[in-house]
């Protein structure tokens, strides 16, 4: 282990001590620091995306205090520690990866994820019969994963056995029929389980289409954020520029000063 992880070790191991140590760290457990190592993670692809270098450095020193939290937690409980972490994910990585590290080969990025699915579907057949389970095509698929990605790793295994539309315009047809079960819905008074399950129904063929465009639905929701971050700010400027608070402004200004921010902001796109 390199001087460096070895330090912020030590360091987190002194914040845990039980006479000298933080009072806040040392009441957390796996449970409640969970919520951190999420936010963590999301401020990690925050930074990649902003393309800012010295930033990504400091939310992967963020997230790896995380890893070095949960690991002492672990270490205290004698389950595991930051040595055997490091050790399961190297040798998990080397499993996984024989074309590099063993005789099978590998001459594309296809051909690896082709190798990965087989390997794993293999290991679920496995799983299932020494537990005496049904074969299913969906066994694996995490539930704690955010609801975005299962969705797509759900409709993703679906596909493999053929379960799948065979082009996008036939779920564009889907997303308008799930729209208007939904609408049928909120006609109806006292119905909040099944406009929630509605929401999700449309929510999932949504998600189905950008999984079938190649677009990932959970950075282009990031991305339509800070667009619709942008532009609200930017009708707080105008706002502010006529010497008004946007509370004093009606829907139709606010929404007219938005088409025209929303207009000026293509015309700088296209240099027009």
């Amino acid at each position: 282990m390199s001087s460096a992880i070895d330090r912020l070790a030590m360091v987190m191991e002194q914040l845990r001590d039980p006479q000298t140590g933080c009072p806040w760290d040392r009441e957390q457990d796996f449970m409640t620091l969970a919520p951190y190592t999420l936010e963590e993670a999301y401020e990690v692809v925050e930074a990649i995306e902003g393309g800012q270098p010295k930033l990504l450095t400091e939310e992967l020193g963020d997230l790896l205090f995380q890893i070095a939290f949960h690991a002492q937690l672990g270490k205290e409980q004698g389950l595991f520690d930051l040595d055997s972490i490091a050790t399961t994910v190297t040798d998990k990585m080397i499993e996984r990866h024989p074309h590099v590290f063993g005789e099978r080969k590998a001459h594309s990025a296809a051909d690896v994820l082709r190798n990965w699915e087989a390997d794993k579907a293999t290991k679920r057949e496995q799983a299932a019969k020494a537990n005496k389970k049904m074969v299913s095509a969906l066994d694996g698929v995490s539930s704690a994963l955010p609801a975005t990605t299962r969705a797509i790793k759900l409709q993703n295994r679906a596909a493999r056995v053929g379960f799948d539309w065979t082009n996008a315009r036939e779920i564009l047809a889907k997303i308008r029929e799930e729209a208007d079960e939904l609408e049928a819905e909120m006609n109806i008074k006292n119905n909040q389980d099944a406009l929630e399950d509605e929401c999700g129904d449309l929510f999932f063929a949504l998600i189905n289409l950008a999984r079938r465009l190649k677009v990932d639905p959970e950075s282009a929701l990031r991305r339509t954020n800070r667009k619709f971050e942008r532009r609200f700010q930017a009708v707080e400027i105008r706002l502010s520029e006529q010497g008004r608070q946007i509370e004093e402004a009606s829907l139709d200004e606010m929404e007219n000063l938005w088409n025209a921010i929303k207009s000026d902001e293509k015309k700088m796109k296209t240099g027009s």
